[in-house]
């Protein structure tokens, strides 16, 4: 009786620690991009398009803002997602560069996360869209990642850290970021602050799931649940 006692015992602990694990998971918060208030694109000749899990929990580029704001634009975010003009193509050998000001760091989450720099746009739009960027955190960390079209990562599928890339001084303060990234001969790199911090072989992003090319539309691209804006984003040749 005494073993059976205790055999009944321990299956009614092991299912009610199993049950207190269960219990437990919905308390974790999910990661998710909020829906802005007021939401659009709103500079003229532009276009986005959120990430295709955004797309498939329903939201849309309406989620989130880019909005003129002085002499460049405010994205806030929202789901995560890619802005383009169609106007802005880059063919051969070139640099896109822009500044990416963050006013009050992680104004909208509760852990950092990257704005960027986006290159050979090509079907953009679609769900065969593929493109390359590059983003830096205000923690000092970065990622260069693409879609081609389904998710590719150059430099790991975690940020990687390094002293080009500003910090800010705490949560809601400011900080800022120069973000480039260039093609170059047989060379794709990415420049933050002035400083090269990844370069690759244009093979590692051209291919079958991947590039279709490094030619093709630049743009801009920001992680969900983010607030900055962006000034003078250009395209120069070498």
């Amino acid at each position: 009786m005494r073993l059976a006692f205790r055999s009944v015992c321990s299956l009614v602990l092991c299912g009610l620690i199993a049950g207190a694990g269960r219990a437990q998971a919905p308390a974790a918060s999910e990661d998710t991009g909020r829906s802005i208030a007021g939401g659009g694109i709103t500079v003229p000749g532009w276009e986005g398009k959120v990430d295709d899990g955004a797309a498939k929990a329903g939201q849309t580029i309406k989620d989130a803002k880019l909005a003129p704001e002085d002499k460049g634009m405010r994205v806030t975010t929202g789901p995560a997602i890619t802005y383009w003009n169609a106007k802005n193509m880059a063919k051969g050998d070139y640099t896109v560069s822009a500044t990416f000001y963050e006013p009050k760091f992680m104004n909208l989450n509760d852990h950092p996360h990257p704005y960027g720099i986006v290159i050979a746009g090509n079907d953009l739009g679609t769900d065969q869209q593929s493109l390359l960027y590059c983003a830096a955190y205000g923690s000092g960390t970065f990622i260069v990642r693409g879609f081609g079209p389904a998710p590719f990562q150059l430099g790991g599928k975690r940020p990687t850290a390094s002293d080009a890339v500003h910090k800010a001084a705490g949560v809601g303060q400011p900080v800022t970021q120069e973000i480039a990234m260039s093609v170059k001969g047989d060379k794709v790199s990415c420049s933050i602050n002035g400083t090269v911090v990844a370069t690759y072989d244009k093979t590692d992003a051209v291919g079958p799931g991947k590039l279709k090319s490094t030619d093709g539309i630049y743009g801009i691209r920001f992680a969900h649940n983010t607030d900055a804006v962006v000034t003078n984003l250009k395209m120069t040749k070498p």
